[in-house]
């Protein structure tokens, strides 16, 4: 009778701790605008693969996507959701959003603007999320902002000026409805938002541009909603570990604009990191050297769910 309790005592032990660290193991987000498919450069989709094999996240926030996301899932094996209207061809070359995912899709998350916002609910470790692809337009955009001659103020007009704001302010509505939900379902936003981050413009940074402090609305909004922006979050110093994502060797014109943001009471960043090489130049990583297919660079997530 002492054998049957002792081996039903571990059973349970076993279960709980099973259950215990489950929800306790980490998974890797990734945020890439890939670049037109990933086709600018010769064996474009193949080196996307072969980044992405490298870096082996659980999940990507595609962006620029355009009819090459059923070729990079079926190579790395992973799950694939195109942001695009249900019944959409895998493959429409016009499509700009995706979500790739080792764990299993939920249910769709479908928007008004899938060009600009979109995702999938994703199940991980038994535990439902939201995951969702996001774009900015580029405009209005200046490769040196600090030197337009205007003040904080006046940037911050300026950046209401063209596409962009007025974009946000079509999407808002749905980053405010999943962030007030976040308690019960965690939410994750990444992509690219074309602009530089309010929390690199600070008082900690202003003597590298020009002694101006700009709370830029675009990533500014999503601070004001809760969400963490989860790369700044682990690397806090933004003159030691910038975290660049565009860059041009011809100019000055080097910003972070691409973001992995996050919120949900039981969600929380472990580390991040971002990758960038210039445009058809080898990327290393983990010894290996790759030709870039993209004029962005990656930002790469590690998350767990306590």
């Amino acid at each position: 009778m002492m054998k049957i309790f002792r081996i039903l005592f571990f059973i349970n032990i076993s279960l709980c701790c099973g259950e215990f660290y489950a929800q306790n193991e980490s998974f890797k987000v990734m945020a890439w605008n890939i670049l037109h498919g990933g086709n600018d450069i010769e064996n474009g989709q193949q080196n996307v693969v072969k980044i992405i094999k490298e870096i082996d996240p659980d999940i990507i926030l595609m962006v620029e996507t355009y009819g090459s996301g059923p070729y990079i899932a079926n190579e790395l094996g992973y799950n694939f959701h195109l942001v695009a209207s249900d019944g959409t061809s895998v493959d429409n070359k016009s499509v700009n959003l995706s979500v790739f995912s080792k764990f299993p899709f939920g249910e769709r998350i479908d928007t008004d603007y899938p060009f600009f916002l979109g995702g999938s609910e994703i199940i991980i470790h038994g535990i439902k999320m939201r995951f969702l692809s996001n774009w900015f337009h580029y405009l209005p955009w200046n490769n040196e902002p600090e030197k337009m001659g205007k003040t904080a103020e006046e940037l911050l007009e300026w950046e209401k000026t063209e596409h962009r704001y007025s974009m946000i302010q079509k999407v808002l509505p749905y980053f405010e409805k999943y962030a007030s939900q976040s308690d019960l379902i965690p939410v994750i936003v990444g992509g690219d938002m074309n602009s530089p981050s309010h929390l690199d413009w600070s008082k900690k940074t202003k003597k590298i541009h020009n002694n101006l402090v700009v709370p830029w609305y675009a990533t500014k909004i999503f601070e004001d909603i809760g969400f963490l922006d989860s790369f700044r979050e682990k690397n806090p110093n933004p003159l030691k570990k910038p975290g660049i994502t565009w860059d041009n060797k011809m100019r000055n014109d080097s910003h972070r604009i691409d973001y992995i943001f996050y919120k949900g009471k039981n969600l929380k960043a472990i580390k991040s990191n971002s990758y960038m090489a210039f445009f058809n130049e080898p990327i290393i990583i983990n010894g290996k050297e790759i030709p870039y297919p993209s004029d962005h660079g990656i930002v790469v997530t590690e998350f767990k769910l306590n």
